[in-house]
């Protein structure tokens, strides 16, 4: 139920925060409540996860794309992650999430997460997301800036891509 207020606080938000470019990050503030914690007494990973989508949901609404993408009858789904845990983070902690629009492809858009408490960093993650619309994948190039698409692929992301398709073929 806490991630319902979290995200109307994000959807109001939208409504009187700054919009954002696709050169720009989302830059969102936490705090490590009860309700995030597991039987180790620090922020489950699945709240960091959680924690992400929001990051990503204040991107594409202060951007504008997620009414875009409303326009088009399209919808984004999340195809891939890699997370690196680095520290846990401990009830009450505050904590800060930036959020920004690293790359895109023909077919996905990569969102990096940082996620930081006291200025160190307790995790990252890369989400690999497309935009779908009647079960079939939209090309980014026909939703986002064309200066996102025209970005050179980082080496991490070529590799994570000739991975997935290795790692595909074992779950034939």
């Amino acid at each position: 139920m806490n991630l319902w207020f979290r995200l109307l606080s994000i959807v109001l938000g939208s409504f009187v925060r700054r919009r954002l470019t696709f050169e720009e990050q989302s830059i969102l503030l936490f705090r490590v409540m009860p309700h995030d914690l597991d039987l180790n007494v620090h922020m489950n990973n699945a709240r960091y996860l959680a924690l992400m989508d929001l990051g990503r949901i204040d991107f594409l609404l202060r951007s504008g794309l997620w009414g875009r993408l409303r326009k088009l009858g399209s919808h984004v789904v999340v195809g891939g992650l890699l997370v690196r845990f680095r520290r846990p983070v401990a009830p009450f902690q505050a904590i800060t999430l930036t959020t920004e629009c690293v790359y895109a492809d023909e077919k996905w858009v990569y969102f990096s997460h940082y996620m930081k408490s006291a200025d160190s960093l307790v995790c990252l993650t890369v989400a690999r997301t497309a935009f779908i619309r009647d079960g079939i994948v939209l090309p980014p190039h026909e939703v986002i800036p064309e200066e996102v698409s025209s970005r050179s692929a980082p080496d991490w992301i070529t590799q994570w891509s000739d991975l997935d398709g290795s790692f595909s073929g074992q779950l034939a």
